[in-house]
């Protein structure tokens, strides 16, 4: 058994016992507070905090670039039983994990701050993201993508297993529909829409270099539908439908001409990398390195 290096300490969320991060060694609590130093935190102990939906509307559309968005997203507090959910996990951590300190918090967007190519998925995982602090790392639905981007030439490594370790993205950003992960990895509409204007945001601030979103799963198809449409790109109607390889191009319209400049942006779907997706062959390597190659393609990387 690995000698326990924990070390109780009174902070933000009472007594809890601190754990060395698996790449820098630090010790940080679970949750991690805000500017405490874990890796590729966007926040400060001084970041504004959401506290309900509406809040979450005047701090994202208040946010002037994405390291302000971000850092705001990280410490939302505006979904009582997402935060309860997320800190529970976060406190009690699976086994395979208890030696490690767990993010507990939203987990926002990341990769390039210019992204040519944004992916959409649907939440954090509990013991994924929701430990690790970045989306899609930690988990296997991560080891798929990340495995599939670097094939394709879009990540520096093909595994990403924490924050702070040598993945980068290469003209990608990736986002979640909703940010804190839920139980049963199912968020209620009431907090899908209140998330929704970081997401929307985040669409819009990005909008000026992005050219293919890829969306995974049809939960995030239609998040990223309704992103786009209320930050000015045109949605066919009826509503484009879901599936893999499904393709549909968003022109710019008047009212997006207007804030952050004209364009069109192609949506294509592709399953979610789940478990239940890729030990049934519904997703395969062939699949998903095909939808990034397509959008790899029409980004021009």
């Amino acid at each position: 058994m690995p000698h326990d290096r924990s070390v109780r300490r009174e902070g933000t969320y009472g007594v809890t016992e601190e754990r060395p991060h698996p790449v820098t060694e630090a010790a940080y609590a679970s949750p991690v507070p805000p500017g405490t130093g874990w890796p590729d935190d966007p926040a400060a102990s001084d970041t504004p905090v959401a506290q309900r939906a509406a809040d979450v509307v005047r701090l994202a559309r208040s946010a002037t670039d994405l390291h302000e968005l971000t850092a705001r997203q990280s410490v939302c507090r505006a979904c009582p039983r997402l935060v309860a959910w997320r800190e529970q996990v976060a406190r009690e951590r699976r086994r395979a994990y208890a030696g490690e300190p767990y993010w507990g918090r939203p987990v926002p967007g990341w990769g390039d701050d210019a992204p040519r190519i944004l992916i959409v998925g649907l939440a954090p995982a509990a013991h994924g993201g929701n430990r690790t602090g970045r989306i899609f790392t930690g988990d296997r639905s991560g080891d798929w993508l990340f495995a599939s981007l670097h094939r394709v030439g879009l990540a520096a490594s093909p595994t990403s297993t924490s924050a702070g370790d040598d993945q980068r993205l290469l003209g990608v950003r990736v986002v979640a529909a909703v940010r804190c992960a839920p139980p049963a990895n199912k968020p209620l509409p009431v907090e899908r829409d209140a998330c929704f204007p970081w997401l929307a945001r985040e669409v819009e601030l990005g909008a000026p270099t992005v050219s293919a979103v890829v969306v995974l799963g049809s939960y995030a198809w239609d998040s990223a539908l309704r992103a786009h449409a209320a930050v000015g790109y045109v949605v066919p109607r009826p509503k484009p439908k879901f599936g893999h390889g499904a393709e549909v191009e968003l022109p710019r319209g008047v009212e997006g001409e207007r804030s952050r400049g004209a364009g069109t942006v192609l949506l294509i779907g592709s399953y979610h990398p789940s478990q239940q997706n890729t030990f049934t062959g519904k997703l395969t390597e062939t699949m998903l390195d095909g939808v990034f190659t397509r959008a790899k393609a029409y980004a021009g990387l």
